[in-house]
């Protein structure tokens, strides 16, 4: 026995396991901040206990179910292994099943982790209901989060993973507060603001890998509810999945500096919200800036509201091989394709439109036409228009009733342009407007490296007839949507499968395009996971499958 006792230990030794790992719980009914802390019946009432310890790998923080606690929870230099993470959890008390609330108080965040690697949070609900009153300095740039995750020396730090967290009602202002009229104009906001999850690395050589936030919820909060941050491939290996975030005043979600992420299986609902008067009120679901290498699919992005911007999902500038695919795009202001500058290789297909695109600029302080197809040259102020290159625009279903005039506007700066096998449903016709509000986009000059072709419209004026960049085959007719105007897939269900049904083209590189996109050009499942035999059909569901 005895042997067998030593056997066990040299093989948990090898393993990693930590012999000294501690379960740390925190219970405000019945905990006291003099106790050890190290067990249920002798439980910390507060977070405050947690800065004087060194958590090591395989440790546990654990807050008591149905409790509400107050105080920023803080984690800095916390590492756990690759075996072993550091956990921040709960633990069942008196049978309540509620996440534990863990509000910020006076403190500027809920939670803090800063610089720690291997950290996994999951089954808490975090908020920053009470406006922040320590700001001294009167910083009007100092923000409030629900989680903050920041990295702030030049080390590598990885694996941190956020699953199953709620975060809500994230305010710095108190309220009532009123913003003004010119704040929503600025690029993202000038003033302090509550955001849901923020992720941060501003060094010059620190990285954070393989960050991941999956299954949770972030709603009620005056700016972003999801956010990256940091300079060019600094934030690397990037996994958003399976979240819900809703009633954002910025963006649902915002990625700048990221290199290798995907984004899928997100519900976005009403971001750029004006439901507070702490919002910010303008954001689109989902937008990157200067990142590479991300997929964003089986997303939702609905009702997003905005004077600019605020598509379902956009892509900034300075960024390259961003592929758009498998979503749903219903019912928001600022529209559904739009590109801007010095962008390579970045792709719109199979995904689905509906009635996006519907601003009209001066009306109700909108200074940007919405538009159902943008490709913008802008790449900053003061710069002259660039690109973007490479754009590959194929197979979408975009259906706009007949109340929305849908609009386009087309760069000539724009180089290298694919748009091919789509179904442009538009009840009405549409027109050509100006892109960006500083600079008059709609240019005569032609768009070099164009392959236009092969395109179902259900009317002949479906696209803007005074611009370049026109079909070479143009297919007329109708596609007998199975119920158009509904917002589910299945609903742009084609049953004229005559004018479906193989009819799209073999994608091919664009003219000059030596890459097309990392991941390829032609896909093997349509929005609906059916296989796509033959030539691809037209639109984003292969209807010869049904």
């Amino acid at each position: 026995m005895k042997i067998k006792k030593i056997f066990l230990l040299i093989v948990l030794v090898c393993l990693g396991f930590s012999l000294k790992a501690t379960n740390y719980y925190i219970n405000s009914a019945i905990g006291n901040d003099a106790n050890k802390g190290t067990s249920s019946t002798n439980s910390w009432k507060t977070v405050s206990p947690v800065k004087l310890i060194q958590l090591t790998p395989g440790d546990s923080i654990l807050f008591a179910t149905g409790q509400k606690f107050t105080g920023m929870l803080v984690l800095i230099n916390v590492k756990g292994s690759a075996q072993h993470s550091v956990v921040v959890s709960s633990y069942p008390f008196k049978g309540n099943k509620a996440k534990p609330v863990l509000d910020a108080g006076e403190e500027l965040n809920a939670l803090l982790i800063q610089n720690s690697s291997f950290i996994q949070v999951s089954g808490i609900e975090f908020t920053g209901i009470m406006s922040y009153q320590k700001n001294a300095t009167a910083n009007k740039t100092e923000m409030r989060c629900g989680i903050l995750v920041e990295v702030t020396r030049d080390e590598l730090f990885e694996n941190i993973k956020l699953n199953d967290v709620v975060v809500h009602d994230v305010y710095y202002n108190p309220k009532g507060f009123i913003r003004s009229a010119a704040e929503i104009k600025t690029a993202n906001g000038t003033q302090s603001y509550g955001w849901g999850i923020r992720v941060i690395n501003n060094t010059k050589a620190g990285r954070l890998t393989n960050m991941k936030v999956l299954k949770s919820e972030v709603f009620n909060v005056s700016h972003t509810g999801i956010k990256a941050t940091g300079s060019v491939n600094s934030i690397q290996k990037l996994e958003i999945a399976d979240c819900k975030v809703h009633q954002t005043g910025g963006p649902g979600m915002q990625f700048s500096g990221v290199t290798d992420g995907h984004i899928h299986h997100n519900k976005i609902d009403h971001s750029g919200s004006t439901a507070d008067s702490r919002n910010w009120g303008r954001g689109s679901g989902l937008w990157t800036w200067s990142c590479s290498n991300i997929v964003i699919e089986h997303n939702r992005f609905e009702n997003a509201n905005g004077p600019g911007d605020s598509a379902g999902v956009h892509i900034d500038y300075n960024c390259s091989d961003i592929v758009i695919q498998y979503n749903v795009s219903a019912n928001n202001a600022g529209g559904f394709c739009e590109i801007l500058g010095n962008n390579y290789n970045c792709a719109y297909r199979y995904n689905i439109s509906i009635n996006d695109g519907f601003r009209i600029k001066g009306t109700n302080g909108a200074f940007q036409e919405g538009k159902i197809f943008w490709l913008s040259g802008y790449q900053g102020d003061q710069k002259k228009n660039a690109g973007p290159y490479n754009s590959y625009f194929y197979n979408n279903t975009i259906y706009v009733a007949a109340n929305i005039t849908p609009k386009v506007a087309v760069s000539s700066s724009a180089d290298g342009v694919l748009i091919a096998n789509n179904i442009f449903y538009f009840e009405t016709a549409a027109q050509t407007v100006a892109g960006d509000q500083k600079k008059k986009e709609v240019d005569v000059d032609g768009v070099p490296n164009v392959l236009f072709v092969s395109n179902l419209f259900l009317r002949a004026d479906n696209w803007p007839t005074d611009i370049p960049l026109q079909d070479s085959m143009p297919i007329i007719g109708d596609p007998l949507f199975k119920n158009k105007g509904g917002v589910s897939i299945k609903d742009y269900l084609p049953a004229n499968k005559d004018l479906i049904v193989n009819k799209g083209i073999t994608v091919q590189p664009i003219p000059k395009d030596t890459i097309g996109l990392r991941i390829g050009l032609n896909v093997t499942h349509d929005i609906l996971g059916n296989k796509i035999k033959g030539k691809p059909d037209m639109g984003a569901i292969e209807s010869s499958e049904q």
